[in-house]
């Protein structure tokens, strides 16, 4: 190997020395590879008596010295908590860049918010499908255990279930919640809009303190204008009239955005355009830079990325194409923390990345949503395109012909739609009984509650482990499982049962750290082996 030379103005070239006990430098593998995993300190590659090695102490000198070390390259000290953007960090009050999306029906439990914001990271409840009592209980417990946060509840687009929406931000504007991660928005919504505006208002200075942080998670260009923008000043008029708002609030929302946050959501579980993330990331931070030379903002709009977040290769990837921010959500799915059963993640933690598929969502069912799902171990998918078949084919559960219903009775629903029909009713008007009213003299409407009951019930199931209906879980999960999986093979996170989410955080973050040192060597044109070049997990991240 070459030398590296120093180039100075007057066109010479000067061999780069290292001063310091020649005792310090590793030369095994496995010691390289400890000193390299300290990402906290610099290393310096040298070369001595013809062996390459790293090392962490000492300096490096112009002028070599009697020692006959040459310094190779060298390598900063990047901490993970370094990673991403400053003002995420201090907005939010975290450590690292890094937060979990809040996959609904609590999966995204308690816990799982309370064990991240211990370490420093943005954990976002599962607020979605909860009704408002259960929601109260979440609300109480993490603001119990996080007084000072940092925590951030969901805030689901329900556009079959306003009223959930509806009830979900007045709770958050009655408990003080700060933070939500706006989720599956196709426009803004009143509702939105009036959480926002609400919080805001100016201080001694004149300036506008925003206190309702938005984190919107999108997939297009579209949707991310609307939240690149301030709220629409139709909707901030009619929160006026309605007396949701004053008029100064109203007047104050024209001049921030709607959010604080936009995260890119690609190729991920749950709702998902399934977009490569190499493709719409650059895209959305070149029209927030758009966007922002127009309005100016005191703060642009940060843009962070999420969907196919489960490596730390995938995470410096995010970061050196200019994210602010990554978001997890499969990889959390499997960890201890997460609301789901035993069964279900262990089903996850085999996932490959090829084990998931498209698969109709229950809160956008007449709409033809899909989401994206674990196809392994369950049959669910393959059901849920068969109901959502048999919507578009018929006009009411009256027209399916007498075969084709006996056989959804039997293997899908295991049950009579009559029954199915009767809990519907019950469910809704406990929940939203305008949902009955609706579909009492439609019989698609009707249809779409029923195929609904299966939707749904399907991913209690699998969080409850409903006994003897294991082919019928719902498991939202994106190839970022797979990916994870496969990194931690022979490691000690290869059992779920060792997957506790904050350490799942730290050790993606610790390795991006270190892969970016890699990378940063081979810039330098110095080879690294293999078996250093791989961030390994082990129990000593953060």
């Amino acid at each position: 190997m070459e030398n590296r030379l120093l180039f100075d103005g007057n066109g010479y070239t000067r061999t780069l020395g290292w001063e310091g006990p020649v005792a310090a430098i590793a030369f095994a593998p496995a010691e390289v590879r400890a000193k390299m995993r300290d990402v906290t300190r610099a290393c310096y590659i040298v070369q001595h008596d013809g062996a390459t090695g790293v090392t962490n102490v000492g300096q490096v000198i112009v002028t070599p010295n009697g020692n006959g070390v040459t310094t190779l390259g060298m390598l900063p000290a990047l901490s993970p908590k370094r990673l991403g953007d400053p003002t995420f960090l201090a907005t939010y009050g975290l450590d690292y860049a890094y937060m979990t999306g809040s996959m609904a029906n609590a999966i995204a439990s308690e816990e799982m918010v309370i064990a991240l914001g211990r370490a420093g990271m943005l954990g976002a409840f599962g607020a979605g499908g909860l009704i408002p009592q259960r929601l109260v209980v979440a609300i109480c417990k993490i603001q119990a255990a996080l007084p000072d946060g940092p925590y951030c509840f969901n805030l689901i687009h329900s556009p079959n279930e306003p009223a959930l929406e509806h009830s979900a931000v007045q709770l958050y504007l009655d408990y003080g919640v700060r933070v939500v991660e706006a989720s599956a928005y196709l426009q803004l919504t009143p509702y939105l809009v009036q959480y926002r505006a609400a919080g805001l208002r100016l201080n001694a200075r004149g300036e506008i303190e925003i206190q309702n942080r938005v984190i919107a998670k999108v997939s297009r260009r579209e949707v991310a204008m609307q939240f690149l923008h301030p709220a629409p000043a139709k909707l901030l008029q009619q929160l006026v009239t309605e007396g949701t708002l004053t008029a100064q609030q109203a007047a104050l929302a024209e001049k921030v955005p709607m959010a604080d946050d936009i995260t890119i959501e690609a190729d991920s579980g749950g709702h998902t355009d399934n977009r490569p993330l190499v493709c719409i990331l650059p895209s959305i931070i070149a029209l927030r830079d758009e966007v922002q030379a127009h309005y100016g903002y005191a703060t642009p709009v940060r843009i962070g990325a999420a969907g196919g977040i489960g490596t730390p290769a995938a995470v410096l990837g995010a970061f050196m194409m200019g994210a602010a921010y990554v978001v997890t959500g499969s990889v959390n799915h499997s960890c201890v923390e997460a609301g789901t059963s035993p069964h279900v993640k262990s089903l996850l933690a085999q996932a490959a990345a090829t084990d998931v598929m498209m698969a109709p969502a229950a809160d956008m069912f007449e709409m033809g949503v899909n989401l994206q799902v674990l196809k392994r171990g369950t049959l669910f998918p393959l059901r849920a395109r068969k109901l959502y078949q048999l919507y578009q084919l018929y006009q009411g559960i009256d027209d399916i012909p007498a075969a084709e219903r006996a056989k959804l009775e039997t293997q899908i629903f295991q049950r009579s739609l009559d029954a199915v029909w009767e809990d519907c009713v019950a469910f809704f008007n406990l929940r939203d009984p305008g949902q009955i009213e609706r579909a009492v003299n439609n019989p698609k409407r009707k249809m779409a509650l029923i195929f609904r009951w299966y939707l749904g019930l399907a991913t209690r199931w699998g969080i409850k482990g409903e006994r003897g209906r294991e082919l019928d879980y719902q498991i939202w999960c994106g190839p970022a499982m797979g990916a994870f999986n496969d990194w931690v093979r022979a490691s000690y996170l290869e059992a779920p049962e060792q997957r506790y989410v904050a350490d799942v955080g730290r050790q993606l973050m610790t390795g991006a750290a270190f892969l970016y040192r890699v990378q940063h060597l081979r810039m330098q044109g110095i080879s690294v082996p293999v078996e250093i070049a791989r961030y390994v997990p082990e129990m000593d991240a953060g």
